[in-house]
């Protein structure tokens, strides 16, 4: 179940007194009210009424209060994770790993090309929790895809998408040397 932000829907700040959510929940109600034929919206209606009697009761909103700093903490995890500019370089290594694990797999059997999730997960070295959304953008990228027997298996694009990675990361002098010869 998703956590729903209430002094956010409500537009005060977690401090807000008695008398200002009241006042607020008061002005909402009226302009979201179903009854209103020019602004009136059921469902938001139904999450401020939610809203209000969650946190003009004070055990509830003291019960509330908990799950809500949680909730920033999560916040403020997710905030920082997004400014690490060493998460996208770990994301590009496991999704590297997983697409030349899946090309070794092609190339010893093409006609059994797949590797189950559990075997993926143990040779990724990734946890299934974070397997998931690499797993998600190689799919939808074009990059692999599901077999008949529901393994991942590379695909053409991946074998590019790979072989580009590998030539990218070769030393310099090993290019050039390549570049002289020819």
């Amino acid at each position: 179940m998703t956590f729903v932000d209430y002094y956010e829907l409500l537009e005060i700040s977690p401090r807000a007194t008695p008398e200002t959510i009241e006042r607020i929940f008061r002005y909402f109600a009226k302009r979201y009210h179903p009854d209103n034929r020019e602004t009136g919206d059921e469902r938001r209606f139904s999450d401020l009424v939610e809203a209000h009697n969650t946190l003009k009761d004070p055990a509830t909103r003291a019960q509330y209060d908990i799950h809500y700093r949680e909730y920033l903490g999560h916040q403020h995890e997710t905030a920082q994770e997004a400014s690490d500019p060493r998460v996208v370089e770990k994301d590009t290594i496991v999704q590297d790993r997983v697409l030349s694990l899946l090309c070794m797999k092609r190339r010893q059997d093409v006609n059994n090309p797949g590797i189950g999730d559990e075997e993926l997960e143990r040779l990724s070295g990734c946890p299934r929790e974070h397997l998931e959304f690499h797993l998600w953008y190689l799919k939808a990228k074009g990059f692999i895809g599901r077999t008949e027997n529901g393994t991942f298996a590379i695909t053409v694009q991946g074998i590019d998408r790979a072989y580009s990675e590998r030539q990218e990361s070769r030393p310099v002098a090993t290019r050039l040397l390549e570049n002289t010869a020819s």
